[in-house]
């Protein structure tokens, strides 16, 4: 059974793939805007960001995200033909690297709104939230700094055969003044485990890689001042 015209006409004026006219002074406008507002969120993000990964190296891809973002929603949000072929893109692509810190994720996330705020024209929308999220940022970092003093990062990582957590906790416990866990990974012959701990002075250090090694002779044991990752 055919459509009626005036249905047939309205579904053809919904996949029109004309472009309106934009202007290219706000086309540019958002772009430089989105870029500025990554790049503050990147240094955010290497200041007080917690993960252990290298902080720098995965801020510096929020230059690139940010525009890239802004510029799909300027090209596809004048045409839902444009939007349905953005769409069935996305569906082919496949993300295979594991993102194992949920701050890594928010951090993404941001970088995705500020994007879309700017590519639709929410300036003062991307503007307000932009300065409240990163207020709250360092505000969360100044309040978490009262409480938190633990001063290294321990990274343990070997075979998995005849190593538990358990055994690990007991040694640290034994000779750290404060222990959390951050991360811990364990396949079938392997295991990694990442830990903040304050030593009660430097001169634990020796007594600590002495029990830690007599677990396993394989154990790899990496200390980093936390200060220093970024």
């Amino acid at each position: 059974m055919p459509l009626p015209q005036e249905v047939s006409d309205q579904v053809a004026n919904l996949l029109q793939t004309t472009p309106t006219e934009t202007s290219i002074t706000a086309v540019i406008l958002a772009l430089v805007l989105a870029t500025f507002f990554c790049y503050l969120l990147a240094k955010l993000y290497e200041r007080y960001g917690t993960a252990l990964s290298n902080r720098k190296h995965f801020a510096s891809n929020f230059i690139l995200i940010g525009p890239t973002i802004a510029l799909i929603i300027l090209v596809v949000k004048s045409s839902l033909a444009l939007s349905l072929g953005l769409v069935g893109a996305l569906s082919v692509v496949r993300f295979r690297t594991a993102i194992k810190e949920p701050e890594e994720l928010a951090f993404l996330l941001l970088v995705i709104g500020i994007g879309l705020g700017l590519g639709a024209y929410q300036w003062l929308i991307t503007l307000v939230s932009f300065i409240i999220i990163a207020c709250v940022i360092i505000f969360r970092h100044s309040r978490k700094k009262k409480y938190e003093h633990h001063n290294l990062y321990l990274t343990l990582a070997g075979p998995s055969k005849n190593i538990t957590l358990s055994s690990i906790l007991n040694v640290l416990v034994k000779h750290c003044k404060a222990v959390r866990l951050k991360r811990f990974d364990k396949t079938k012959d392997a295991f990694e485990a990442s830990f903040l701990v304050e030593l009660p002075s430097y001169h634990h250090f020796s007594h600590l890689k002495s029990e830690l090694e007599k677990l396993s002779e394989a154990l790899n044991i990496t200390y980093l001042d936390r200060e220093g990752i970024s």
